[in-house]
């Protein structure tokens, strides 16, 4: 095997910012292309672009070739700064696997870039991974013997290494992928390229999402698997199906029939952040785009919190569609009043003092003629430790707004995630730490309120029941060690803002 890393052409140094935002950051991407006779790694690339939203601090290529080799490429960046032409060009082949990396379990290096490549008995494999495992320290006990051969400190590579034994033990590849899956505790979504073509997986309860769909005709097996579809639509593949929780699917070269089967049976828990805001609104989850479920998330909680006031406005990008559905319900005018810099957090200039004081208009900046002398209801998807929508509400006093009213279309987040979303440990969330009127007070509002987890549900439909919803209420779907419990949760039980009734101004 040819673990042919290429040269680094690019190694940028990630600047991180003096604090951490008020969002809850991004899980993983994972993609992969198998097509004979087209440009595969040309493609992982658009699909990773795609989906550089859900990581931005490495990208990586694997490619397998009709010479039994596999090529790959990784490196720190975003996905335009670690891949150009000429590095494509060097990974030649018919499969490609493809991950956007931000470290929820393993620090932000290079060495913990995915893909994971190993070899085994049968020839190599390269995984890609979204997800966190909650029983890491086991399985690296369990996995002791070849702790010599870690090259990471992810346990991403813990997962290929358990697939790297079981193949090396006797079983073949859908076999041995089953066992290492059932080693595992916690959210995985994977993509797995082997001799034997492509393997998709999910955890039994697809708390992180997967799709696949196909290129050309579906006689031509030509398949392509990732983590929402707007990675299959950005290079014209058609969308077949999600990898179902619990799922594995088995994809041959010139089969035109993927082999599905379950691993294993569990209810189906999706991470319900995914819908509100990790996602891209142009993504489709249970047969629409995330951009309708958003608009009528803003909806439900135009009815829930009603006020008086002259515009809506939406944080960019994320509150846009829910500050649409209040103001559809509300009778309150829309309006464009915050400019988003979509290239801020990519320099690697640092800013001066005063800029850092100043905070977030470097990321946004108020409309004056849109807000001064108005009663402003600003929608926000989610409030995580207070530090940045402070420095907003500020902001938008300073550009004339006579009232800032601050309505959040999710519930209070009170519990830190362990499956794949980097948030804090339980004192530093807001809502564990202090009432509802003593957030108001500290961001500055006039009134301050949040969906409420039923009305959250009631967005959701027909689906209601396929969420997982621990944040915001600390109900864990999977049972996690009790010292990885602890290394997170300080307060329990916890949630002041939830527990008190939703303040809001007078309506109308």
């Amino acid at each position: 095997m040819q673990n042919a890393t290429s040269a680094c052409f690019v190694r940028p140094v990630l600047v991180v910012p003096p604090e951490r935002p008020d969002k809850p950051e991004e899980a993983c991407g994972v993609y992969a292309v198998m097509a004979a006779d087209q440009p595969v790694a040309n493609l992982a690339y658009f699909g990773l672009y795609a989906l550089q939203h859900r990581g931005q601090e490495s990208a990586g290529i694997a490619v397998f070739g009709e010479d039994d080799q596999v090529r790959m490429h990784k490196d720190m960046g975003l996905v335009s700064q670690v891949f150009d032409q000429e590095v494509l060009e060097r990974l030649p082949g018919f499969l490609a696997i493809g991950h956007n990396r931000y470290s929820t379990t393993g620090s932000s290096k290079v060495c913990n870039a995915q893909p994971v490549l190993l070899n085994t008995r049968l020839g190599p494999f390269a995984l890609a991974h979204n997800g966190n495992l909650v029983n890491a320290a086991e399985l690296r006990h369990e996995l002791a013997d070849l702790a010599s051969e870690l090259t990471s400190t992810t346990d991403s590579e813990l997962i290929a290494f358990a697939v790297q034994q079981a193949v090396n033990g006797g079983l073949a590849w859908d076999a041995a992928i089953r066992q290492a899956a059932g080693r595992c505790r916690g959210a995985f979504s994977l993509v797995i390229g082997t001799p034997e073509g492509l393997f998709a997986l999910r955890d039994g309860h697809g708390i992180r999402p997967l799709v696949f769909g196909h290129l050309g005709d579906t006689h031509q097996a030509q398949w392509v698997v990732s983590s929402e579809t707007c990675g299959l639509d950005i290079i014209g593949a058609s969308f077949d199906d999600d990898v179902q929780p619990g799922e594995v699917i088995h994809f041959r070269q010139g089969d035109p029939t993927p082999q599905r089967s379950r691993w294993i049976e569990e209810p189906a828990k999706l991470c319900v952040f995914e819908m509100i805001y990790f996602a891209r609104p142009d993504s489709r989850f249970f047969g629409e785009s995330l951009y309708s479920y958003r608009v009528r998330i803003g909806e439900v909680l135009a009815r829930e919190t009603p006020v008086a006031a002259d515009i809506v406005i939406g944080v960019p990008d994320s509150g846009i569609p829910a500050a649409i559905g209040y103001s559809q319900v509300s009778g309150i005018p829309f309006g464009d009043g915050l400019i988003k810099n979509r290239y801020v957090g990519r320099t690697f200039i640092q800013p001066t003092q005063a800029m850092r004081e100043a905070g977030i208009r470097v990321k946004l900046n108020p409309l004056p003629d849109v807000l001064a002398g108005k009663r402003v209801v600003v929608i926000d998807d989610s409030i995580v430790r207070g530090t940045t929508s402070r420095k907003l509400v500020a902001a938008l006093r300073d550009a004339g707004a006579t009232e800032v009213h601050m309505r959040i279309s999710s519930p209070p987040v009170t519990h830190p995630c362990f499956y794949g979303i980097d948030t804090d440990t339980q004192d530093q969330l807001i809502a564990a730490r202090l009432t509802l009127e003593e957030i108001a007070a500290h961001l500055g509002v006039d009134s301050l309120a949040y969906l409420t987890k039923e009305g959250m549900v009631e967005a959701a439909q027909a689906h209601s029941g396929h969420f997982c919803t621990a944040c915001f209420d600390g109900a864990y779907p999977i049972e996690m060690d009790e010292a990885v419990r602890a290394s997170k949760l300080r307060l329990e039980p916890a949630g002041l803002a939830a527990a008190r009734p939703l303040a809001a101004a007078a309506a109308p």
